[in-house]
């Protein structure tokens, strides 16, 4: 009996030293991937660089991320997890160590991707991690904690970053990520656990690395090319040829894991239904929450005249809202399931990108806060729950593969809904009247902006209603296994 009682002890320490690392470097992830923001007008000032050249500290950070976090879901069914977590988080370091002496805006830039080449491991490994350690009937409570962590990172990214940049320099920011980043290689070594590899053997252990340069450069291209849109219009030849070299990789990634012996996506997971859906949900949710993260506190500075530091309080709200309610649903979806919880969710930031656009765009910013927490309130009953319905509708080898995909889908969503919706915004600019029936004010362009998020919410909630219900109630203990 003393025995078991120490062996459960030691399972439920070795659990709380895992979620403790997952949360620390989730949470230092989703500050690094923002902090630059408050602070790019510096350093465009500090390497004399122009705007558009010192956007790419952001753009370029966004790029690796949508390419790494697929390639890190299918290695993780080939590495073990603690060697592979150990070297991304290594990545990182050395990524804040580059640009903490950066000398140019090429260097700097160069951190910054490497920086995302290990940040994009993070949020991928973490999930499974989770789905591996945890009982199906307790991973919405974990998911629901990291998520919670992701939700005050990216609300208090930009506010560390302004107060950090303004106090010390903005090499400081890349000091302090680089300590902290350092400290989590080294926790990492001892808290996670030996996950052995999905697969395992000669005949198998083939990693198809055409197959995931196919796909990385697809998703890479997307994104550059909607980039290039929003900045330079579609019809430019920058952005043109890169959306054409994404769709022509994607014609080439699809004939590859149709005709490849062992492809680096098995085709098999394009016919699963649930999979499929969980994939649209993510994609077209993080098109509209991260659209009202970038032109919520664009619309205050232009519209209503405040700096950008108190636009940028106008979202913390919707931060806070993430941080305190995803821990709360990710337990509750453990016990009455997911596709509710989702639903709830979409309606929710529906209701709220809806009121955006036709009530709060040019009104007081207290009405914008209040469409932004909720939209804050829906991320929190939509990402935990959205996570554990995709790995809920994977077979145990598929999970590395499938939630690579799931959480490329969230950032392909994020870089390609701020790109989007600001192209949409920027044509919108001279509009003699709104889109929206129900606008009376005079930010035009802002409301139709938000109006078209609506859309992309309503795109995510019917395929929402495509999920099944997977309530789990199961308690078994399958750790470390």
């Amino acid at each position: 009996m003393n025995t078991i009682t120490k062996s459960n002890d030691q399972n439920r320490a070795s659990t709380k030293l895992l979620m403790t690392v997952l949360v620390l470097s989730s949470l230092l992830a989703a500050i690094t991937v923002d902090m630059v923001n408050p602070v790019l007008s510096m350093i465009s000032e500090s390497l004399k660089a122009s705007k558009a050249q010192v956007s790419w500290v952001v753009s370029g950070v966004a790029l690796v991320l949508a390419i790494g976090v697929p390639l890190y879901g299918r290695m993780s069914d080939f590495f073990e997890l603690r060697k592979l977590f150990t070297f991304a988080t290594s990545i990182l370091t050395l990524g804040s160590l580059i640009c903490a002496v950066a000398p140019s805006l090429s260097v700097l830039v160069f951190g910054r991707m490497v920086q995302g080449a290990g940040m994009s491991a993070i949020p991928i490994l973490s999930v499974v991690a989770i789905s591996k350690v945890f009982p199906e009937g307790k991973r919405g409570s974990a998911f629901g904690v990291v998520a919670g962590c992701i939700g005050i990172g990216t609300a208090f990214g930009p506010i560390f970053g302004g107060v950090v940049g303004q106090i010390w320099g903005w090499h400081a920011l890349f000091w302090i990520t680089f300590i902290l980043s350092l400290l989590i290689v080294i926790g990492s070594i001892y808290a996670l656990p030996p996950i052995k590899p999905t697969v395992e053997g000669n005949d198998e252990r083939r990693f198809d690395l055409v197959g995931g340069s196919l796909l990385g450069l697809t998703a890479g291209l997307l994104l550059f090319g909607v980039t290039q849109g929003e900045s330079a219009g579609f019809a430019s030849s920058s952005s043109l040829g890169s959306l054409l070299g994404s769709l022509v990789c994607l014609i080439g990634f699809i004939w590859r894991i149709r005709t490849a012996s062992k492809p680096f996506v098995p085709p098999l997971l394009f016919k699963n239904r649930v999979f499929v859906n969980s994939l649209v949900v993510a994609f077209f949710s993080m098109f509209a929450y991260f659209a009202v993260l970038v032109f919520v506190p664009l619309l205050i500075v232009e519209i209503n005249g405040l700096t950008p530091g108190k636009a940028g309080l106008t979202l913390l709200p919707g931060g806070a809202a993430v941080a305190l309610l995803s821990p709360w649903v990710g337990r509750i979806s453990d016990r009455v399931g997911t596709k509710p919880l989702l639903i709830v969710g979409l309606i929710i930031m529906g209701i709220s990108t809806l009121f955006l656009s036709s009530f709060a765009s040019g009104a007081s910013p207290i009405l914008v806060s209040i469409g932004v927490m909720g939209v804050g309130i829906a991320v929190a009953f939509i990402n935990s729950p959205a996570n554990n319905a995709a790995v809920g509708a994977l077979q145990k080898d598929q999970v590395g593969t499938g939630m690579g995909l799931f959480q490329g889908a969230l950032f392909l969503g994020a870089g390609t809904g701020a790109g989007i919706i600001g192209a949409f915004l920027h044509a919108r600019r001279d509009a003699p009247e709104s889109l929206n029936p129900l606008y009376t004010l005079d930010a035009i362009a802002f409301s139709d902006a938000f109006l078209a998020t609506t859309i992309a919410v309503i795109i995510a909630l019917f395929a929402a209603f495509g999920l099944r219900n997977d309530k789990k109630g199961s308690n078994s203990a399958n750790l470390f296994q």
